[in-house]
């Protein structure tokens, strides 16, 4: 396992028995002022933070991404503008980049990867770049200082799994649900199998995202992963309450996850 700001994250909050809470943002929504906000809010109550690059054809995402994405696209965000947003924020926790691989191609992978750690983002998330269908750009983000994060569906077969799961870095990104992103009202039934399974394949840090929408859910998910990843649920509270709906949703999932204190 690497040395990484993200391995580092969840090794100090393994040792001290917590979890790691994993918000995403998309760059740029509701407007490029609130977004910067947000992510500062988001940096200061949470471990590790997502952000979205806004694309045109976002098939993983359900309906809260899509219009966040579209709203960030008409107001003129871009994969350069992420990285603006993101080194004018000055963010401390480690920045994981959660994008489709077209822009990260049209923008040239090599320079991403170079401005990306010039400006300290600590990972790379590419959603549409399954384990081994692009080997020269899973290598040449395994070689570069962003840790390649890999996406994990609960269906996946024994040995898909450890094809899948094969040079991982930073953290495994478990797909709690199967499907697009979006809030849900229940957890998926088999969720804890699905973790154990990931577990047995890998010793990186696994965490947990898609449809988590609630710090009850968020509070469920902990007590088998390492991480909870909440998404369209945050947009949704940034889209309809604004920064100050973030700043409450976010404080009630930190509460959600942080250990009780121990009783004298």
């Amino acid at each position: 396992m690497s040395d990484s700001a993200i391995t580092r994250t969840f090794a100090d909050l393994r040792a001290r028995g917590g979890t790691a809470l994993v918000p995403y943002l998309t760059a740029g929504y509701p407007d490029p002022r609130a977004s910067g906000e947000a992510l500062r809010i988001a940096d200061e109550l949470a471990d590790v933070l997502e952000v979205g690059v806004p694309f045109s054809d976002p098939l993983a995402d359900g309906p809260t991404i899509q219009r966040s994405t579209f709203q960030a696209l008409q107001q003129g965000m871009t994969l350069a503008g992420t990285l603006e947003l993101i080194e004018r924020c000055r963010l401390q926790r480690p920045v994981v980049v959660f994008s489709y691989l077209n822009p990260i191609l049209r923008y040239g992978l090599d320079r991403f990867l170079d401005d990306a750690q010039g400006i300290g983002i600590a990972g790379l998330l590419l959603t549409d770049l399954p384990a081994g269908s692009d080997p020269a750009v899973e290598l040449a983000v395994q070689r570069s200082a962003l840790d390649l994060i890999r996406l994990i569906a609960p269906t996946t077969r024994p040995e898909r799994l450890a094809a899948a799961v094969d040079g991982a870095q930073g953290f495994v990104y478990l797909v709690a649900r199967l499907g697009v992103t979006g809030a849900s009202h229940s957890l998926a039934a088999g969720l804890a199998e699905s973790v154990a399974r990931v577990r047995g394949a890998t010793r990186l840090p696994v965490a947990v995202g898609f449809g988590i929408s609630t710090a009850e859910q968020a509070r469920s998910v902990a007590r088998l992963a390492d991480g909870v990843v909440v998404g369209s649920a945050l947009v949704d509270a940034l889209g309809s309450d604004g920064v100050p709906g973030a700043r409450r949703f976010l404080r009630e999932l930190r509460a959600g996850l942080d250990p009780a204190p121990a009783v004298a």
